[in-house]
């Protein structure tokens, strides 16, 4: 059972990495006069200041020019803590904390006091092992929730994840800013008529804490899904040291891979064959169009992105997963669901 009291308030981690006050007055200070209180049910808090994410996020919300798209969101509080163990994240949670200080935000010792100050919440922290029990007190509080990649670090606790949803009543999705290329979305309203297979890349760094694919190559994964819709059947991966090859068969005979690099020439990118032709899923468009689909989420409290959708994402990489360890041979997703669910069916929340 989780024990959300001792792992979550790390309240010494705090006073070391955000010494000194962190008041309204220095927000004034760092970020003039420009900044606008947001309405009462538009405050945004952030929980984990270990990713870039965080800032990119934070500086579209509250730049004062931003646009009707936003809606009138503002990041207002931020919990900073994430990884404790992932050296490229915990390093830079003090100039993060420094970094959304400059843009109006108020630094919180636990997510309860987050919570107390804001109407939704950003889970950007980068290390997933901790995104179920720092998701838990903010579905408790019922504040609409957006978790980023990956939304968890296994595939238990991606579906403990969306059973705790369910229980506390509380909406929440998660998604790669791939989903929102812009040749992604034009394929996937039918510009090439169905979609008969498909061939993505990505970067796909791995990171020893994480199943393979969880860390990066979800971002190509998701863009994948994203033509090719669910239903994949088995996988099957060819794995070396620079580069993965993950093969998926649907169950209506389509095929659809995965290029994930980790040397040489990097980038998002791919090719998609329909029926009525073959387009490429385009140049990446940044964060905002993501954003855009979470604050609206926020607003409606329907997710843009099916809890279906992202469990058979994180189920195909933990076939890959044991595909690798089986030295390339084919993995029925059912089967691994079905001994995922056995393992979540003992998470308490």
């Amino acid at each position: 059972m989780i024990n959300m009291n001792n792992r979550i308030e790390r309240r010494n981690f705090i006073k070391t990495a955000a010494a000194g006050s962190i008041g309204l007055g220095l927000l004034n200070r760092t970020f003039g006069n420009s900044f606008t209180s947001p309405a009462d049910s538009k405050r945004v808090g952030i929980i984990g200041l270990d990713t870039s994410h965080s800032i990119a996020f934070t500086k579209a919300l509250n730049d004062p020019q931003s646009g009707p798209e936003f809606r009138g969101y503002k990041v207002v509080a931020a919990y900073p803590r994430g990884s404790n163990d992932i050296k490229s994240s915990y390093e830079r949670i003090p100039g993060y904390i420094e970094d959304v200080k400059k843009l109006g935000v108020e630094i919180t010792d636990s997510i309860d006091s987050l919570l107390a100050r804001v109407d939704v919440v950003l889970l950007e922290t980068n290390d997933g092992r901790l995104h179920l029990e720092q998701a838990i007190p903010v579905m408790k509080a019922k504040k609409r929730l957006f978790i980023d990649k990956p939304i968890a670090a296994s595939l238990e606790d991606t579906l403990a994840i969306f059973a705790a949803s369910k229980k506390y009543g509380t909406p929440l999705f998660s998604s790669s800013s791939l989903r929102y290329m812009s040749g992604v979305k034009n394929i996937a309203e039918g510009a090439i008529g169905r979609v008969v297979g498909a061939d993505v890349y990505s970067p796909a760094t791995i990171e020893k804490t994480h199943p393979d694919l969880f860390w990066y190559g979800v971002h190509g994964v998701e863009s994948l899904y994203t033509v090719m819709g669910k239903g994949c059947r088995s996988v099957s991966r060819t794995f070396t040291e620079n580069t993965d090859l993950v093969t998926g068969l649907w169950d209506d005979n389509r095929i659809g891979t995965f290029r994930g690099i980790r040397f040489g020439g990097s980038g998002y990118g791919g090719t998609v064959f329909g029926e009525k032709g073959i387009a490429s899923l385009g140049q990446y468009a940044g964060y905002n169009p993501l954003l855009e689909e979470i604050v609206k989420f926020f607003d409606t409290g329907i997710p843009p992105v099916s809890e279906e959708d992202t469990v058979e994402i994180f189920t195909f990489m933990t076939a890959a997963e044991e595909s690798k360890q089986k030295k390339g041979a084919a993995v029925l997703l059912d089967k691994v669901l079905a001994t995922a669910a056995k393992k979540a069916a003992k998470i308490r929340y």
